[in-house]
């Protein structure tokens, strides 16, 4: 309830200090609305020059046929991987049989 008076207060405060100053807040406006074009200005063509930076070196990256190249070294090491495994299988039996006799 304290939040809403204050409020309402403040609202009515702003209103009366608008009509009573109306000539100040007018030069205020028109001296700030220029310093606010220039920043948000400023800060517009800083983030349009990075997006095209991103957009720029994004092209660059994606190389054509290099999903082509992935999938075929993933084939060769999974044919290493199982020939690994083969080997491996084979000394592991011909230790059992040595330990055997």
């Amino acid at each position: 309830m304290k939040i809403l008076i204050g409020g309402l207060a403040a609202l009515v405060l702003g209103i009366v200090g608008i009509i009573v100053f109306w000539k100040q807040f007018l030069a205020i406006l028109a001296g700030g609305v220029p310093l606010l074009l220039i920043l948000f200005g400023g800060l517009a063509a800083y983030l349009g020059i990075e997006e095209l930076k991103d957009k720029f070196t994004s092209e660059k990256e994606v190389t054509p046929g290099i999903e082509e190249d992935y999938k075929q070294e993933i084939e060769k090491l999974k044919s290493e991987i199982e020939e690994l495994k083969k080997t491996k299988e084979a000394k592991e039996s011909k230790e059992t049989e040595e330990t055997k006799t």
